[in-house]
C-alpha cells in the first residue's frame, strides 16, 4: 500500500561538490578493491588464485540477502541517516586497514574474506543509502538527475583514478604502498563524511516499502539487468587487467600508467557525456558509449608482447566509454525510482547487489579458470594459458556488452 505522506525535502539545492566527494571515496573502496586486492594477496601471501575467486563469489551470496536488507534499513532509518552513515564509514575504513595494513593474524585466506565482509558491508550500506539520497536531492537540483549523476559520477571516477594508481605512486614513497594506501583512504573517509555531512536527510515521499515497486516495474526490472549485462564487461576486465599487462603484454611496471590513462578519460568525458545527454537524450548518448567501447575494446583480443601503445589508445577510448557506463545508467534508474519508488532505499539495495555481483561473479569465476589453464602470475606462461587470458580479458567482454546494446536498444526509455 501506498503511503501518502510526505516527508520534509531539503530547502535549498543539494552541495554537488559534497556528493562528488563522498561519491570519490566509496569509488576507493569499490572497483580497485578487485584490482588491487586479488593479486596484494597472491605476491603477499601465496594464496591461490582459485581459492580467491572462490571467497569473492561466496560474499556475492551474502549480498544476495544482505544488499536488500541493508535498503530495507536505509529506508526504515531514514531520520537517523546522517548518523547510521558515520557508523558505516567507521567500519569501512577500519576494513580497509585490515585488508592491507594488517598483518593476517589468522591464515590469510580467512583474513581475506573478513575483511573484505567488513568492507563490503560497509560500503554496500553507504552506496545504497548515498544513492537513495541522491534521488531526494536531485529534487531540488535545478539540472535534476543528470546533472547530481553527472558530479557523483565524475567524483566517482576521480576517486577511481586515485585508488587504481595509489598503490605504485605510493612505492616511491614507502616499500608498504598498500599500507599507506589503507591509511591514507581511512584519512578520505573522516574528510568526506565532515564535507557531505549536512546532506543526510530524511526527504521524499514515503512510498510502498520493499522490492515491489522495483520488482513490478517493467521498465525497471528491464534497466536492472541492463545493468548486470553491462557492468560485468567492466569486471571481467578489471579482474584480469593486471594480469594481462604483466603476462600478455610483457609490461610489468606499466599497470599503474595504463590504469591512470582509463580512468582520467573516464572522469573527463563524464561531465561532457552529461550535457551531451541533457542535449540529445539519456539513452542515445549511453548507446553511443557502449558502442564505443565494443569498437574499441575488441582490438584488445589482437594484442601480444610489446604493443603498449595500441593498449594505451584502446584504454583512453574504452575508458571514454566507461564515463558514459558510471553517469548516464544511473541516472536513468534514479529517474525511474523517482516514480515508481521516491524513497529508493531498497532499490538500490537491488542496484548494489547488480553491481557488485557482477565483480564477484568474474572473480569466482575467471580466475579458476584461468589457473586451470596452467596460467602462473609472474611466470613465464606457454600459448595456451595466454590465449586463454586473452579469450576472458578482451572477447567475452565484447560480447557482454553487445548483449547490453541490444536490450538498451529495444527498451524505450521517456527522457525528461
Amino acid at each position: 500500500m501506498v503511503s501518502s505522506i510526505t516527508a520534509t525535502h531539503p530547502q535549498n539545492p543539494p552541495a554537488l561538490p559534497a556528493f562528488a566527494a563522498f561519491s570519490g571515496v566509496l569509488a576507493c573502496a569499490g572497483l580497485p578493491i578487485y584490482i588491487h586486492a586479488p593479486k596484494f594477496f597472491v605476491d603477499t601471501y601465496g594464496v591461490s588464485l582459485t581459492a580467491l575467486g572462490t571467497v569473492l563469489l561466496g560474499l556475492r551470496l551474502i549480498d544476495l540477502v544482505q544488499d536488500p536488507l541493508f535498503g530495507w534499513l536505509s529506508e526504515r532509518t531514514r531520520s537517523h541517516r546522517a548518523t547510521m552513515v558515520a557508523g558505516a564509514v567507521a567500519v569501512m575504513a577500519a576494513s580497509m586497514i585490515a585488508l592491507f595494513a594488517v598483518t593476517p593474524p589468522i591464515a590469510p585466506l580467512w583474513w581475506f574474506a573478513l575483511a573484505l565482509t567488513g568492507l563490503f558491508s560497509a560500503f554496500s550500506f553507504l552506496t545504497i543509502s548515498f544513492y537513495a539520497q541522491g534521488v531526494v536531492a536531485a529534487s531540488t537540483s535545478p539540472g535534476g538527475h543528470l546533472q547530481l549523476a553527472a558530479w557523483r559520477e565524475t567524483g566517482a571516477l576521480i576517486g577511481v583514478c586515485l585508488a587504481a594508481i595509489a598503490p605504485a605512486v605510493l612505492l616511491f614513497v614507502t616499500d608498504k604502498p598498500f599500507a599507506l594506501f589503507a591509511y591514507s583512504f581511512a584519512a578520505l573517509c573522516a574528510v568526506a563524511w565532515i564535507v557531505m555531512r549536512v546532506q543526510w536527510t530524511g526527504g521524499g515521499v514515503q512510498s510502498e516499502s520493499g522490492l515491489g515497486p522495483v520488482l513490478k516495474d517493467p521498465l525497471a526490472r528491464k534497466l536492472l539487468l541492463i545493468a548486470l549485462l553491462n557492468a560485468t564487461p567492466v569486471a571481467v576486465t578489471s579482474t584480469l587487467f593486471l594480469f594481462f599487462v604483466e603476462s600478455r603484454l610483457g609490461a610489468p611496471g606499466w599497470e599503474g600508467q595504463f590504469l591512470l590513462l582509463f580512468f582520467v578519460c573516464a572522469a573527463l568525458t563524464a561531465p561532457l557525456l552529461g550535457t551531451a545527454a541533457q542535449r540529445f537524450g539519456a539513452r542515445p548518448s549511453l548507446l553511443m558509449g557502449m558502442a564505443l567501447s565494443i569498437l574499441a575494446f575488441g582490438f584488445a583480443a589482437t594484442l601480444g608482447t610489446g604493443d603498449l601503445l595500441a593498449f594505451g589508445i584502446i584504454c583512453a577510448l574504452s575508458g571514454a566509454a566507461l564515463g558514459a557506463d558510471m553517469t548516464l545508467l544511473p541516472a536513468i534508474f534514479s529517474r525511474r525510482l523517482a516514480v515508481i519508488a521516491p524513497s529508493a532505499g531498497s532499490a538500490f539495495g537491488l542496484w548494489s547487489f547488480v553491481s557488485k555481483f557482477t565483480l564477484a561473479f568474474a572473480a569466482g569465476l575467471l580466475l579458476p579458470t584461468l589457473e586451470r589453464s596452467g596460467f602462473v602470475a609472474g611466470a613465464d606462461n606457454d600459448a595456451q594459458a595466454l590465449w586463454v587470458l586473452t579469450l576472458l580479458y578482451a572477447v567475452i567482454p565484447c560480447f557482454l556488452k553487445l548483449l547490453a546494446l541490444g536490450l538498451l536498444w529495444a527498451t524505450p526509455v521517456l527522457e525528461d
